[in-house]
């Protein structure tokens, strides 16, 4: 689903806003930045100066499909409009503009009125649950606009999880009772449903891909990444995977999948599915997780509508707090764009069959390291209930980490306060968050944290580092 926003302009005749051109300078300031996020803007019709009149505003909204209310303040407007959209209860931005002249008589006095709204807005509904955003700047103003952007990003981002579908492949792995899902609340906390898929589904649709089909699949898939050891019969399996994930997406309507890759599949046919994971990643922007990790691939699907691209799901794993880093990892798994210097190769899965007699031979993975820069460290928790955002730095440093997709991050920050690796593992152990993060290129915290707000989610803040177990209200977060 698309976001569209509804604007609602606001004032008192006697402010004439008209005679500034605010009205027009907004409304053509949100249309550009709502086109830049694939939105819609809808103006309700008339400028409401009271109850009824804001009554008539919020029903075009409704009646437009509208997920977010931007109630503009051109001049000084009455309290029972500002009261009557936050009762109405959809995501709700107030905007005021500064004065055009601070002398002689005050021509808009609009600044007054969204301290007014915002007020307002707190005694009539639960902001914990459904916030408001308040903007105050020209529509050139660029730190305006980032804001305003920002908001827009997150919005967006929620409003495509709303009727969203995600296809369950076989379930859970094994005892990884941390990710279980209750699907009521997911689909009441964030519209999401988890349908259930039977993986013989999978392998059936994996027998009859297309042998034509196949081989160019592994012909693309070579030219972007050099096959090291992988056996002809495994990569066909690969692609054999990756058409019939497809195949599944699409005949099912899913906007997202996660997937058993294990132990089912190392059964029948006999391989692991990692490869064909990043392979969807990167071709399809696919949103897909690995053992069955439901959350996971909210994560992805919120990080994909937010910065475009899908990111890594990945372990946290072997945190050196001596350095103040942390080695983000997974065996199978991970967008290719997000290779240092483009280089990858697909290679045995390292773990699956290690110390028997036969050896790895179970599927392919994806092996690189990730690009130094900047990037996002992002977790939607509890059905759907909670989120966690940290941000790092991808750096080389000396060992290259395990095989698989990896890298490791430091210089970790919390809303611009710099956090210590120790930092982040305290708060990943003591609220108890699945094991499973997306990392993705970017300083997206912000966004993530906002688009959770906006969902209602509780914002499960950074814990620093400690000894002994936390304080009783602490450990029950």
């Amino acid at each position: 689903m698309t976001l569209t926003v509804g604007i609602i302009r606001a004032s008192l005749p006697s402010y004439f806003p008209e005679r500034h051109g605010v009205f027009d300078a907004c409304i053509g300031a949100v249309e550009e930045l709502v086109t830049a996020v694939g939105g819609e803007v809808s103006v309700a019709p008339n400028v409401p100066m009271d109850r009824d009149g804001a009554r008539r505003a919020l029903e075009h909204c409704r009646n437009q499909g509208v997920g977010f209310a931007l109630l503009i303040h051109g001049g000084f407007t009455m309290g029972d409009v500002a009261r009557e959209v936050a009762m109405g209860g959809m995501p709700m931005g107030v905007w005021a503009t500064p004065e055009p002249t601070h002398e002689n008589d005050i021509q808009l006095n609009n600044f007054v009125s969204l301290n007014m709204s915002l007020s307002i807005a707190r005694g009539v509904r639960d902001l914990s649950r459904n916030p408001v955003q308040w903007y105050f700047g020209a529509p050139e103003d660029l730190a305006l606009r980032g804001r305003l952007l920002r908001s827009l990003r997150a919005l967006s981002a929620r409003e495509s999880l709303r009727g969203a579908r995600i296809g369950v492949v076989g379930g859970l792995a094994p005892t990884f009772y941390n990710m279980e899902v209750s699907g009521d609340a997911l689909a009441r906390n964030l519209g999401v449903e988890a349908v259930h898929v039977d993986i013989h589904g999978m392998v059936e649709a994996m027998a009859a891909a297309d042998r034509g089909e196949v081989e160019a699949e592994i012909a693309a898939m070579g030219a972007r990444g050099e096959i090291r050891g992988v056996s002809g019969e495994q990569m066909a399996l690969t692609a054999r995977a990756a058409l019939a994930l497809r195949k599944i997406a699409g005949q099912d309507g899913c906007d997202g999948l996660a997937v058993s890759d294990w132990p089912a599949l190392q059964e029948s046919p006999g391989m692991h599915p990692g490869a064909a994971f990043s392979w969807l990643e990167e071709r399809d922007n696919m949103a897909i997780a690995s053992e069955g990790d439901v959350l996971g691939t909210v994560t992805q699907m919120a990080v994909r509508s937010i910065t475009g691209r899908v990111g890594s799901l990945l372990d946290m794993t072997s945190p050196q707090f001596a350095d103040d880093r942390i080695l983000m990892w997974h065996g199978g798994g991970g967008p290719l764009y997000m290779a240092r210097e483009g280089r990858v190769a697909w290679i045995n899965h390292p773990m699956i069959g290690r110390g028997t007699q036969e050896g790895p031979r179970f599927g392919a993975i994806a092996d690189f390291e990730f690009a130094d820069g900047p990037h996002s460290v992002l977790r939607v928790a509890r059905s759907g209930t909670a989120a966690f955002a940290v941000e790092g730095e991808v750096r080389a440093m000396g060992e290259t980490g395990f095989a698989g997709c990896r890298g490791w991050v430091t210089g970790f920050s919390d809303r611009g306060e710099a956090r210590s690796a120790e930092d982040v593992v305290t708060s990943v152990m003591e609220h108890g968050l699945e094991h499973h993060f997306v990392l993705v290129p970017g300083p997206w915290a912000g966004d993530f944290l906002e688009f959770a707000a906006w969902a209602g989610m509780e914002l499960l803040p950074v814990i620093p580092a400690h000894g002994g177990l936390p304080p009783r209200s602490a450990r029950a977060c």
